[in-house]
């Protein structure tokens, strides 16, 4: 509950130069007045946001346990709106322990994850969408995720979700205002004009759901699985796309027996990239659990890399592969084209008809020729020619998304009802039923069990 103290550990786990212990509530300065000896200024608990050097002790033995610096900041002017202490010492595990054991023995309690982010939202300093933002800046794994998220963190979209509050209030106002006073001066309603504004708010909600699959992606990454026969040069693609040697690349078939998970940035956006083992009918029983895998993570993939061999051309292996493969998005890469003599026509022509929406690229993973061409088809396919507006305003969440489909139906029914002349009082429904889904996007109108499952996704300190 908000009025007791909180505190944790709000530094990651591990030894470090730094390490922080934050305090958030009414007596967070109190429990650090009884811990902490300014070196020189007495008055330190007077100060508002300057760091004052000195000591942390125990009250009972009075040994100290750390030197540290000191910062307050005085409510509302804090992260939370509460008064916040942060006590930063040296970056052990055992002084930020001992530290932790001190404020917690004095009164405060362990925070819960996302708690001090979650006061700054129960006190008005951040909306949800702020506050959600602040999570994704921490996983943000690109420059344009980062941007994507600093976005919505000054604002961006908040300001867009509140604009559409407020039309459809202004709306819901005035039809309720004439169902409960049908009698009184108020102003009065014209359907045709509530329905010229119903469409105008679909266009708008229209429009942020158009990139919502794109921001999506720049926020939780792209879940990509480089497939293919055994020994057509799938590791030593990965290898070429990390720009580092991870996986281990030899002419043997079958050198691949687990998956391979990296991260890495392709024209900005976050790939969870998978190298796999070769799917082939095999006897090493270790390679048939890789192989297993393989077809697991095809199952769980968002998007595929097929790799074929120039040389060896299409064969029984391929055609399984391919049907696996089928209901997916991904692009077709033809490698080891440094060892052909010459080009493969109906190689080709056998390629442009196999999957015929994923785009061919011809390729050296030896010689590293046609990589950046692959990388460039690969955003194509990813943003569709979608880019991250330069405000950064893009729905990116899954939750915002839902919502917002939430409100487009219901404006669609408000706009059917209107057109088959039903009455006043179904049309007011749906219309305060697209304003509590957009309403839930910002917190506005939002459940405790809501909010308590957002912050929950956030580490123990933030």
């Amino acid at each position: 509950m908000i009025g007791d103290t909180i505190a944790a550990i709000s530094t990651p786990p591990g030894e470090g130069a730094i390490g922080i212990v934050r305090l958030s509530g009414p007596e967070a300065i109190v429990i650090t007045e009884k811990i902490f000896r300014a070196a020189k200024n007495k008055d330190w608990s007077r100060q508002n946001f300057k760091l004052v050097y000195g000591y942390i002790y125990s009250p009972e033995t009075k040994n100290v346990i750390d030197e540290v610096l000191v910062g307050i900041m005085r409510a509302p002017y804090s992260y939370t709106k509460e008064d916040v202490v942060e006590i930063n010492c040296h970056g052990g595990a055992l002084p930020l322990r001992k530290i932790l054991e001190l404020v917690l023995n004095l009164g405060a309690r362990l925070a819960e994850p996302g708690e001090f982010t979650k006061r700054a939202f129960l006190n008005g300093r951040l909306d949800l969408i702020q506050a959600e933002s602040i999570i994704d800046i921490i996983r943000a794994s690109t420059d344009d995720a980062m941007r994507l998220a600093v976005g919505q963190l000054s604002g961006g979209l908040s300001d867009k979700i509140t604009a559409i509050q407020q039309q459809l209030l202004q709306i819901t106002a005035l039809i309720e205002a004439n169902i409960d006073f049908p009698e009184e001066d108020v102003d009065e309603y014209n359907l045709t004009d509530i329905k010229l504004q119903v469409e105008q708010i679909m266009q708008e909600i229209k429009k942020l759901l158009e990139n919502a699959e794109t921001g999506k992606i720049y926020r939780e990454g792209l879940r990509t699985v480089i497939i293919g026969k055994p020994n057509v040069g799938k590791s030593s693609l990965l290898n070429v796309l990390l720009k580092e040697n991870r996986a281990i690349v030899t002419d043997i078939p079958g050198t691949t027996r687990d998956l391979i998970e990296e991260v890495i940035n392709i024209g900005g956006i976050p790939l969870k990239i998978i190298d796999t083992a070769g799917i082939r009918e095999t006897e090493d029983v270790i390679e048939k659990i890789g192989v297993q895998k393989t077809r697991e993570s095809i199952k769980a993939a968002d998007f595929i890399i097929m790799v074929f061999d120039a040389l060896d051309g299409i064969n029984e292996i391929d055609n399984e592969i391919i049907k696996l493969v089928q209901p997916k998005k991904g692009v077709k890469v033809l490698n080891k084209i440094d060892l052909q003599e010459q080009e493969n026509p109906s190689l080709k022509e056998q390629l442009k008809i196999i999957l015929p929406d994923w785009p061919l690229v011809d390729i050296s993973a030896l010689e590293e020729r046609n990589i950046e061409k692959l990388e460039q088809e690969i955003v194509n396919m990813v943003t569709r020619g979608q880019v991250i507006p330069g405000d950064g305003i893009m729905v990116s969440n899954v939750r915002h998304k839902n919502q917002l489909v939430k409100a487009l139906q219901h404006l669609t029914d408000v706009r059917d009802a209107i057109e088959q002349g039903m009455s006043l009082d179904l049309i007011a429904v749906d219309i305060r039923g697209a304003w509590e889904a957009v309403s839930e996007i910002n917190g506005t109108a939002v459940t405790e069990h809501i909010v308590d499952k957002i912050f929950a996704d956030f580490c123990i300190g933030k």
